[in-house]
């Protein structure tokens, strides 16, 4: 069976995104959490993960790390984590590498915080212009995919999972949203898993 190595829901964003895309996907995995502020954090991860950093994925033999790797190998066992057409699934893999590479003032200005409520937070110039990019993306996917569901590119994608960590983001810190990217971010949080993963971060606290 699958085996999912995460760090604290609350604060892993990288965590939520293969987590998220495994349960979506409906593959039987195991998930051992590794508590991420403590003094033997990166001795626990380094049993598993050669980064020393979660996720890794470990299938048997095969050991997986970084949030897009594992995602990708996870979309050769449920093929329906792309899109079926050719020119949809070269525009989510190109959304999802950019959240996955880019938006460092976003990731700094407004760390992960599922548990938090924080509606006075005032981006600086270079946060507001990630949030700007991120809404175009969103708003342009909902305007040419819509038809199809209510995900990014119709059905739940990669790319909903790796912008999955930014719609508890602009709830954390209130972002006022266009109605496109508002809806989207209302589908992601009720999803079943979404539910479960915020649980989880409450329950981090108590």
């Amino acid at each position: 069976m699958l085996k999912l190595i995460i760090g604290d829901r609350n604060f892993s964003s990288w965590s939520l995104r293969p987590w998220l895309a495994i349960k979506q996907a409906g593959l039987p995995f195991e998930e051992t959490l590794i508590p991420l502020r403590s003094a033997t954090t990166k001795a626990e991860i380094l049993k598993y993960s050669p980064s020393g950093k979660v996720p890794c994925l470990i299938d048997g033999e095969t050991v997986v790390w970084d949030s897009l790797a594992i995602c990708e190998y996870l979309a050769e066992k449920a093929s329906s984590l792309w899109p079926s057409e050719r020119k949809a699934r070269a525009e989510a893999r190109s959304v999802s590498a950019e959240m996955h590479s880019g938006f460092v003032a976003l990731r700094q200005g407004m760390p992960l915080d599922v548990r938090a409520s924080q509606p006075f937070l005032q981006p600086s110039v270079e946060v507001a212009a990630d949030i700007a990019r991120i809404v175009a993306i969103w708003e342009s996917c909902r305007q040419r995919y819509g038809r199809k569901g209510p995900f990014l590119f119709g059905h739940f994608t990669i790319a909903d999972a790796m912008y999955a960590p930014v719609a508890w983001r602009f709830l954390t810190y209130h972002v006022d949203l266009p109605e496109a990217s508002r809806k989207w971010v209302e589908t992601m949080v009720a999803l079943p898993a979404m539910q479960e993963w915020r649980n989880g971060a409450v329950a981090e606290a108590d």
